[in-house]
């Protein structure tokens, strides 16, 4: 049998994610189930071990992250890396402030240390309305808005030497799935993320 084994970084943060390091480690292969059975186990703590690594790495070179051990949808070993609101996009656009491009200078450092990792780059925004559209008009435009974010880091991380096969997707998801109460302004801060 073979046990193949993947982690996830997840990161979120002023209205684009960085988000999504898939450490990619390769399984053993074994004759029978027993051993198939052991490598399995040892392939688990390899991972377990390794997304450690990362998240320490990660947590000592990003000074406006948050850094959590989480599991992801597939039950696989996650870090989520969570910037601090604001840090990456001022209200209503997609250029990256001088905070940001430091901070993703030290993220591209992470992801070329691990090159077994891969990012999935996600962007979300808050449902403010932008003036003079519908409510439908805004979910467009804030949708429209988190892909730009998120393209936008994605082309600093690749200006920075990060390749695109470690770069599996760049996704603007608006304002879907809200993390905080979008009536107040901390909570519409926490939700551009």
């Amino acid at each position: 049998s073979t046990a193949t084994g993947n982690g996830a970084l997840i990161g979120t943060g002023g209205g684009a994610l960085l988000g999504a390091i898939v450490g990619k480690l390769a399984g053993n292969t074994a004759v029978g189930a027993a051993v198939g059975a052991a490598v399995g186990a040892g392939t688990g703590a390899i991972i377990g071990k390794h997304m450690d690594k990362v998240k320490a790495e990660t947590a000592a070179k990003l000074q406006n992250a948050n850094v959590d051990q989480v599991t992801d949808a597939n039950g696989l070993p996650c870090v989520k890396v969570t910037f601090n609101s604001g840090i990456l996009f001022g209200s209503g656009n997609a250029t990256l402030s001088s905070t940001a491009a430091t901070e993703l200078t030290n993220f591209a450092a992470v992801l070329k240390n691990n090159t077994d990792c891969s990012v999935a780059i996600q962007g979300y925004t808050d449902n403010d309305p932008w003036k003079g559209s519908t409510a439908e008009q805004s979910a467009k435009k804030n949708l429209d808005l988190s892909q730009k974010r998120a393209d936008a880091v994605k082309s600093k991380l690749n200006s920075l030497g990060v390749t695109n096969n470690q770069i599996k997707s760049s996704t603007g998801y608006g304002e879907t799935n809200p993390v905080a109460d979008n009536s107040s302004a901390a909570g519409k801060a926490q939700n551009r993320r």
